[in-house]
């Protein structure tokens, strides 16, 4: 293994990936009414297959993201020829988006607010920057989902 992979980072990683598969797996339950503990199955194989592919970036020498490496692996598990394929499809359907994306962004927020010292460093140039990629990235989405939805007869 390379040297920047050690024992503490990975049980690092796994406590996050526990604590983000309870919280989502409540958002599951509570905002969705899927049942609780299909939901944590569901978050659990997510989470390990995102462990895997953290590991393997770490131990493969070429220099690919993780992010890379997770997605050939949820789609080598999820083809049809995969053995575990029906298992892996039934419980990850069970979790919804949003939830993983709400327990993600208070994450991000929390992360943002106590780098806040460094944010003020960026300057105003910085701000303005960011305030711009958030407003177009957010104009971008709305157009293309007008546009999906005005195509497929929805509004």
């Amino acid at each position: 293994m390379k040297a920047n992979l050690s024992i503490d980072t990975v049980l690092e990683w796994i406590g996050i990936l526990v604590i983000f598969s309870i919280m989502s797996a409540i958002g599951n339950y509570v905002g969705y009414q899927y049942p609780f503990q299909e939901s944590i199955v569901g978050m659990f194989i997510l989470c390990l297959i995102s462990l895997v592919g953290l590991i393997l970036e770490k131990i493969i020498p070429v220099n690919i993201p993780s992010i890379l490496y997770i997605s050939l692996i949820g789609l080598i598990l999820a083809l049809p020829i995969s053995p575990v394929s029906g298992v892996i499809i039934y419980y990850t359907s069970r979790v919804e988006l949003i939830s993983l994306t709400t327990i993600l962004l208070a994450y991000a927020g929390i992360a943002m607010g106590k780098d806040l010292n460094e944010f003020k460093k960026v300057g105003l140039k910085g701000i303005l920057v960011t305030f711009f990629v958030i407003l177009g990235t957010y104009l971008g989405s709305a157009l293309i989902a007008q546009g999906v939805l005005i195509t497929s007869g929805m509004i």
